[in-house]
This record gives C-alpha cells, sequence and structure tokens, in this order.
C-alpha cells in the first residue's frame, strides 16, 4: 500500500466559534486558537480542520459564506489568520480549511447581482427557474424544514436553496462558477494551507430536469435522487483536481451524505483524480441520525459493526477511509454511544470507543472536547439552542401535531448539533475558561468536572488515553496499514477485530456494554506472547479467558 502522510495523520476539528475567545466577546476567535497551539501539539495532533472562519452572516454559522476572501470579523482579520498559520507549522501541524462551494450567502456579491434581474452576468451562477401552477418549481424539501425553493418577487422567479433559504445554490454546470471556485482555491494553497475539508461536495451536480422527488415523512420531495452523487459530481472533482489540488501537496477529504461504496471508491480512489477520502455517515445513521434524525433511539452494536466492517474490508486497497464519531453536526459520542451516567463509566467508555475508532484502518477525526470526554447538554428550554436546524424542526413539528413539545425537546438535548457546539472546556474558572465574556451559546455546566487543566494533571484522564493512541499510530505501522477482519459478528456486546500486517497481528477488544463479561482468545492467540498496547484500565494480565470490565478496551499485538 503507498504511504502518503494524511493516511498516518490524525486530525482535529477546530469548531472556532467555541475554541477559545481571546478578547472576551464571548465568540471564539482565531488569536484564541493560536494561543492554544501548544495543547494541540502536546496531545500530538498532526492537522487541524478549521470549520468555516471565512465572512459570513451566520445564518448557518458561517456555512454561508458572503466572501471566500475576507475572514469573519467575529473571528479576526486575515494578519491574525496569517499568523495562526505560521504558528500552526510552527508547532509540526499542518491546516485544512473548511471548502463550502455547493452554496454561498444569499449576501455574496455573486448573488446580489444574480437576482437584480434575469439577464444579469451572474444570473446563471445560481439556479434560477420559473414557478410551476403558481408554486415552486418542484416538490423538493431543504434540508432545514421547508420548501426548497424561494421566491423572489423582483424577476417573479425562484432559487434553489437545498439548505437554509440564505444559502443559494451554486450552478457548478456555469464554467464561470467553477473558474471562480478554482481560483479562490489556489489563492488560500498559494497561502500556504495544506488541503480542504469539502462541504457536501456530493452535492454540487444536479440532474438539470429537477425532477420531483419521493415524498417522505416532512412531506416535501426527497432531492436526494437527483442532487447527491449528480450526473457530473465526479467529473467536475476531476477538474477541480487538475486545476488545482495536483498543483500542491494537500489533503482533500469530501462531505458525501449518501454516499455509496462505490461511489466512494470514484471520490477516493487511489489513482489520485479526485479526493484523498470521504466522510461517510452510514454509520451515524443506524438511529436515523442523517435521515429523521429527531428521535432518542440507541445505535445497535451489531449493526454498527456491520456497517464500519463494510467499510474496511470492501475499500481496502482501493480508497482511504475517514474514522470518525463527532464532528460539529453530531451530538458528543459518550453520550450517545457510550455511558455518561458516572464519572467512572463515562471516561471508561470514552477511551473504549477512542480505541476502537483508532485501531481502524483510516485518517481518525478527533472533534474538539472529545479527547476530554465532553457530553451532551442539558438544555433546559428551545430558547438555549442556537443551531437553526434544531429550531426549525421544533417549530415545524411541533406545530404540526407530529412530536410532542417534551419528547422534541427531549430529542433535542440528545440529538441536536449544538451539543457539540458549547464552549471548549479548558478550566474550571467562570465559562470554563473559554471566554471572559458573555459566551454566544451557554457552557455544559459539567465543566467544573470535565476541563483539560484537570486531564492535564492526571495521567489516567481521557487526554492522556488519547494522546497514546496518536502517538501508537505513529509509531506501529501494523495501525495505519494493517489489513482488517471482524471477528464475532453476532455478539451483541463486544466490538472485536483483528488488524494483520506482515508478521504482526494487533487484537482489539472493546466491550460496548458496563456489565462485565466474559472473553476467550480466538485460535492461534498465546497470551504468553502478547504485548497489551494500550488498554483502559491498570494492570490487565493477559488470559486465555478474560473477565472484561465495563467500558474495557484492549489493542494487544502479536
Amino acid at each position: 500500500m503507498e504511504k502518503k502522510w494524511w493516511k498516518e495523520s490524525v486530525v482535529y476539528q477546530i469548531y472556532p466559534r467555541s475554541f477559545k475567545d481571546s478578547n472576551g466577546d464571548g465568540i471564539g476567535d482565531l488569536n484564541g486558537i493560536t494561543e492554544k497551539m501548544d495543547y494541540l501539539r502536546e496531545l500530538g495532533i498532526n492537522v487541524i480542520w478549521l470549520s468555516p472562519v471565512y465572512q459570513s452572516p451566520n445564518t448557518d454559522n458561517g456555512y454561508d459564506i458572503s466572501d471566500y476572501q475576507a475572514i469573519m470579523e467575529e473571528f479576526g482579520t486575515m494578519e491574525d489568520f496569517d499568523r495562526m498559520l505560521q504558528s500552526a507549522h510552527d508547532h509540526g501541524i499542518r491546516l485544512v480549511m473548511d471548502l463550502v462551494v455547493n452554496h454561498t450567502s444569499d449576501e455574496h456579491p455573486w448573488f446580489v447581482e444574480s437576482r437584480k434581474s434575469k439577464d444579469n452576468p451572474y444570473r446563471d451562477y445560481y439556479i434560477w427557474r420559473e414557478g410551476r401552477d403558481g408554486k415552486e418549481p418542484n416538490n423538493w424539501g431543504s434540508c432545514f424544514s421547508g420548501s426548497a425553493w424561494k421566491y423572489d418577487a423582483a424577476t417573479d422567479m425562484y432559487y434553489l436553496h437545498l439548505f437554509a433559504e440564505k444559502q443559494p445554490d451554486l450552478n457548478w454546470d456555469n464554467p464561470k462558477v467553477r473558474q471562480e471556485v478554482f481560483h479562490m482555491m489556489d489563492w488560500w494553497c498559494k497561502k500556504g494551507i495544506d488541503g480542504f475539508r469539502m462541504d457536501v461536495i456530493s452535492m454540487i451536480s444536479k440532474d438539470p430536469a429537477l425532477p420531483d422527488g419521493p415524498v417522505n415523512g416532512s412531506g416535501y420531495g426527497d432531492y436526494g435522487p437527483y442532487a447527491v452523487n449528480g450526473p457530473h459530481v465526479h467529473e467536475y472533482l476531476q477538474e477541480m483536481n487538475r486545476e488545482v489540488l495536483s498543483k500542491y501537496d494537500l489533503m482533500t477529504v469530501g462531505e458525501c451524505s449518501g454516499v455509496t461504496i462505490e461511489e466512494a471508491k470514484k471520490y477516493a480512489n487511489q489513482d489520485g483524480r479526485e479526493l484523498n477520502m470521504v466522510f461517510q455517515f452510514e454509520h451515524m445513521d443506524l438511529d436515523g441520525g442523517e435521515t429523521f434524525k429527531w428521535n432518542d433511539r440507541k445505535i445497535n452494536l451489531k449493526e454498527l459493526k456491520q456497517v464500519l466492517s463494510k467499510w474496511q474490508t470492501e475499500l481496502a486497497g482501493t480508497a482511504w477511509n475517514s474514522l470518525f464519531w463527532d464532528n460539529h453536526d453530531q451530538p458528543r459520542i459518550v453520550s450517545r454511544l457510550g455511558d455518561d451516567s458516572t464519572r467512572e463509566y463515562r471516561e471508561a467508555s470514552a477511551k473504549m470507543l477512542a480505541l476502537c475508532l483508532h485501531m481502524m484502518q483510516g485518517t481518525p477525526y478527533v472533534y474538539q472536547g472529545e479527547e476530554l470526554g465532553m457530553t451532551n447538554v442539558p438544555f433546559e428550554t428551545l430558547e438555549d439552542f442556537r443551531d437553526i436546524e434544531s429550531i426549525n424542526a421544533y417549530h415545524e413539528l411541533t406545530e404540526s401535531g407530529q412530536v410532542s413539545p417534551e419528547d422534541m425537546m427531549r430529542f433535542l438535548r440528545y440529538k441536536s448539533r449544538d451539543n457539540a457546539r458549547t464552549p471548549m472546556q479548558w478550566d474550571d474558572s467562570e465559562n470554563a475558561g473559554f471566554t471572559e465574556g458573555t459566551p454566544w451559546i451557554m457552557v455544559n455546566p459539567n465543566y467544573k468536572e470535565i476541563n483539560a487543566k484537570e486531564q492535564l494533571a492526571r495521567p489516567d484522564s481521557v487526554f492522556h488515553f488519547y494522546q497514546k493512541l496518536i502517538r501508537l499510530r505513529k509509531e506501529r505501522e501494523i495501525i495505519p496499514y494493517g489489513e482488517y477482519e471482524l471477528l464475532l459478528p453476532e455478539d451483541p456486546d463486544l466490538y472485536v477485530y483483528t488488524r494483520a500486517l506482515g508478521e504482526h497481528k494487533l487484537l482489539v477488544i472493546c466491550n460496548f456494554r458496563k456489565e462485565e463479561k466474559e472473553f476467550t482468545l480466538p485460535e492461534g492467540f498465546d497470551p504468553g506472547m502478547g504485548e497489551i498496547l494500550i488498554g483502559n484500565y491498570p494492570d490487565r494480565e493477559l488470559g486465555e479467558t478474560m473477565t472484561l470490565k465495563a467500558y474495557e478496551a484492549l489493542a494487544i499485538l502479536w
């Protein structure tokens, strides 16, 4: 297998608004990130993925961009950005930018021009259509509730927005749009950044007929069959690669909701014509997370093993995996799949989940606070939320009578994206050391117990466990490059798999239950010859049969 730096890296995602505030306005900023570069180096990560910091009116927390080559004023200046980039490089850390080019903000100069008249030179930068029988051009629903079309009286036409009304979709079929995007990407590459995470990149090509979609639970049509993995998406990404990506030593990852194994092999094929890797969400969909997420179902372990193993084995040798539990769009994994009921269980399950993921083949992503075992947040009222998706869903589902207000609040506390967006918990001082001002969103009240300062001082903390996992990936080639094989697929409590490289084998054992569990070593694994590389309980002895403790996890090398 061809070795690449991005295959051996561990990526740390920063959500700037919530990471560290340097000037007391309650909003995280670029200088706050620069302040914490020593912390990131101590953790051991190689790459920062920075959520959007471009100029934006902030309808969707920066994913609605009004100027791709300016910094959001709340986050600082371009000089602050340059200083942060230099500091990252000085610390041996690369920086990957978030590229949001399926849509812009409606305040972007292109769209301001586009809506002025039907013959404006920028009209065709976006997707405009006549109404149909006095209504929307088709039945598509938006990701953020309601129709995906917005009527614009100035020209008596509708524009497409698969996300918020203020996020009109770009028309990638227009070569001028593609050239504008490529020029902007090249500008950032020349500045010295190290790659792109590409937001909903699988949605840039739409079926030009824009047919009605099958009606789903929202009462609207599903745009998926006509706007995800569309007719020209691979052609456009290959053009992007030729024009920009191939000219630099970059890491590229595409967010590809609804991606299949076969599509992923095209996006992330080792021939290098498109991207290095994709984010797929099939494992996050097992509790309805990506389709109809508003419930409090738990992910079934047998199904989880099946999905993750499928991606491990079927991409092997042809494409590369992204490994993640958490990001800015997901609730906290220790609350979703682990156990946050007590400190003991929270820390054990946070370590177990980390070991389970980091021992697989692929590039692991750590979301800020995940390395501390940060949890979901006890939001009390709708006013506590800031996320447009959560607020819109609450109104739509309660006002239509589909979900009671009590149930909806419970679902929001469990699944809302805001669970990941509360401030990073640095210490036990006021506002968790995030800001000296009033934070833009509430701080999780458990910050006095869960914070970086406490964990840095304690050798058995979740932080130090992540630090060791990251170090092991750099030291042991079997972790990034070994072959994966699932064992015990039908066991409802244990996730057990092996990795193999040359003469070495790695056995990974994870108990997903708080009950003790008997485990017998597979045939051919002599307990006297095995070396425990890492485990989440001290003084573990290897035996033919072992009683695994609550949420125990081990990686053993032969």
